[in-house]
């Protein structure tokens, strides 16, 4: 019986264990393959001109790597750069400026990317949710409250506007 449980106990140890080192290998695989991303473009766009989605794609890296004002850099050029087509592709990108410049605590800055966003694409959720964000940041909770509602009509499962706007109203109706 003893050795029965200590061959149970060896197996559930190796298992996990060889789950964890599984883990540990596919993040240090993605790791690298991002790192290598991010020079080649680093290597490149420093050289010579690149497509919206090579800026897209550092500037991406640059969120990923909370280095806000060299992505608000690449974002742009990604706007600047003559082949972004697509309203879906330039809501997007206007929606990853907007994070930046939120990250920045530059909150009229992030507002305003955030609308252009909606403009190419009224019913992106993400931008909406972030929208009232930035406004519960500035403390402008009625127009974060109307954002959130907006976000709950396009998407009526979304958890993030759910809960804010739950608990926004919480502070905007007042008790009788």
């Amino acid at each position: 019986m003893d050795n029965n449980l200590a061959v149970i106990y060896l197996s559930l140890l190796i298992t996990l264990l060889s789950a964890t080192a599984w883990f540990i290998f596919r993040q240090i695989i993605k790791t690298r393959q991002l790192e290598s991303t991010f020079s080649k473009l680093q290597k490149k766009l420093s050289k010579e001109k690149g497509t919206a989605l090579e800026y897209y794609q550092l500037g991406s890296i640059y969120l990923d790597k909370k280095l806000f004002s060299q992505a608000v850099t690449q974002l742009q050029n990604a706007l600047k750069a003559p082949d972004l087509e697509g309203e879906e592709n330039i809501a997007l990108v206007y929606n990853a400026l907007g994070f930046a410049y939120a990250a920045l605590e530059q909150y009229d800055l992030a507002i305003r990317q955030y609308k252009e966003a909606l403009k190419y694409k009224p019913d992106y959720v993400t931008a909406l949710n972030n929208l009232g964000f930035v406004y519960e940041r500035k403390k402008l909770t009625s127009q974060a409250l109307e954002v959130y509602e907006e976000a709950l009509k396009y998407e009526p499962n979304n958890q993030t506007a759910k809960k804010r706007a739950e608990s926004l109203r919480k502070r905007v109706v007042m008790p009788a």
